[in-house]
């Protein structure tokens, strides 16, 4: 097969051209985000050039507590951007989303490059790219999860406070919402399932095919990955809702919802 085709710097920024397909939009749309596009824009690229540095480095001297520091760093970024976003939430519930995405997340992680790969959890080749898409995943899930029973709780605030009246309990009262958000936070997931292959080819088996990787190789790849972001985002976002939604009443059965 053809080696991959390696992009000068002048070719690479031809593609912020198409941003600005998107200011326009934006503009007609009447949109004010363009301060947000152009920081994330600028943001994503800094990151990821430091990242590709970084990278190099570690793969061309492995070392395994390189691996381990840069798997627990990106575990601790991806917690500070949910918690960042989930600012009302209670420190308990948020020390639970924080357990929930790391210690599904990095099991699942070494299941995957143990287990299925057959390599040492140690090799930065796999254990950092594909610990990256885990938790990367796991991460959205999470935000979309959380962001979507906040909102639910908030948008049914008369209907709670009849609950709360007729002397339901919490649980009946908020596990509607947890089930609600588990379901909204895999849907993205399910759905990209469905329209692989035939509509999209994933960015990890197309990365591999244009690295010169076998077609079947970088299939089998795909799938796996796949199916471990399933499961991590559904893990993880169950154990922040379903474990998370118990701090928000106390032993008597009252709510704490104003605390949040």
């Amino acid at each position: 097969m053809n080696e991959v085709v390696a992009l000068s710097i002048g070719q690479f920024s031809l593609i912020y051209l198409l941003l600005l397909i998107v200011l326009f939009v934006m503009k007609k749309s009447k949109i004010h985000q363009t301060k947000l596009l152009l920081v994330a824009s600028l943001r994503m690229t800094v990151q990821l050039v430091l990242a590709g540095f970084i990278l190099t480095y570690i793969f061309e001297n492995p070392h395994p507590a390189f691996t381990i520091f840069y798997l627990l760093l990106m575990t601790g970024f991806a917690i500070y951007m949910i918690l960042s976003r989930n600012k009302t939430i209670n420190r308990n519930f948020k020390l639970i989303v924080a357990l929930s995405l790391a210690g599904s997340g990095i099991a699942i992680v070494c299941f995957f490059i143990i287990t299925v790969v057959g390599v040492s959890i140690f090799n930065p080749q796999y254990t950092i790219p594909i610990g990256g898409m885990i938790i990367g995943n796991a991460m959205t899930g999470v935000s979309l999860g959380l962001k979507t029973f906040d909102e639910s709780i908030k948008a049914q605030h008369s209907k709670i406070n009849t609950l709360i009246n007729v002397g339901a309990t919490p649980q009946k009262i908020l596990i509607p919402f947890v089930n609600q958000s588990v379901e909204t936070a895999l849907l993205p997931t399910l759905y990209s399932m469905l329209s692989m292959g035939v509509i999209s080819l994933p960015g990890m088996m197309t990365g591999q095919i244009l690295s010169g990787t076998l077609p079947m190789t970088a299939i089998f790849y795909q799938i796996a990955i796949v199916i471990a972001i399933t499961a991590v985002t559904c893990l993880a976002v169950f154990c922040s809702l379903y474990f998370g939604y118990k701090t928000l009443y106390n032993e008597r059965n009252q709510f704490l919802l104003a605390r949040r």
